[in-house]
């Protein structure tokens, strides 16, 4: 399954996050948190809230274009993430600029919000050690590898008839997206 990676949504689902945080949060943290939501959007709506591609990294699942984001490596100074997120500073990050959440939906900020309630009293390594027991995470050696969306699929109970219907919209999604971006 291919999404559409939505930078100004991850931004803004970021940020919300920090700002409910109420200051720095360790980066590895706040990757955690959004992947947990894009998780539990995905099982709920079809849908992860940025689009990015899930990955297992040694210390656990992690949104990958996001987390290129996160630690600066590929994010110019006017990019949408830049306007939201700070660089890091000794691992962690905070909200920056005006909030806005154009790009967010009650429900995306619903998600976060739950979350952030469930999860966010945990430290950094129990975030991670959590990560550790969800299923689609395998080992990945030290590098990273993609992880199937179908296996999240199936955790959460859907049927092999159900994730064939999830896989096709999300492939006509795809498309559209694709083609609206193409003409503008």
């Amino acid at each position: 399954m291919q999404f559409t990676f939505d930078e100004r949504a991850a931004a803004q689902a970021a940020a919300h996050l920090l700002r409910r945080h109420g200051g720095p949060m360790p980066y590895i943290k706040l990757i955690k948190l959004l992947y947990l939501a894009d998780r539990r959007a995905f099982i709920e709506t079809e849908y992860p809230i940025t689009g990015d591609r899930f990955v297992a990294m040694p210390h656990g699942p992690v949104l990958s274009r996001v987390l290129d984001l996160m630690t600066w490596e590929s994010r110019d100074a006017d990019s949408p993430w830049s306007a939201c997120v700070s660089q890091p500073l000794n691992y962690c990050v905070m909200a920056i600029g005006p909030p806005d959440e154009c790009h967010l939906s009650d429900y995306d900020r619903d998600t976060l919000d739950a979350v952030l309630d469930e999860f966010g009293a945990l430290d950094r390594w129990a975030l991670v050690d959590y990560t550790h027991t969800l299923p689609e995470w395998t080992d990945p050696d030290g590098s990273s590898v993609d992880i199937d969306p179908r296996v999240i699929l199936r955790d959460a109970g859907f049927t092999e008839d159900a994730i064939a219907a999830v896989e096709s919209d999300v492939a006509d999604l795809y498309w559209l997206r694709t083609k609206y971006a193409a003409t503008g």
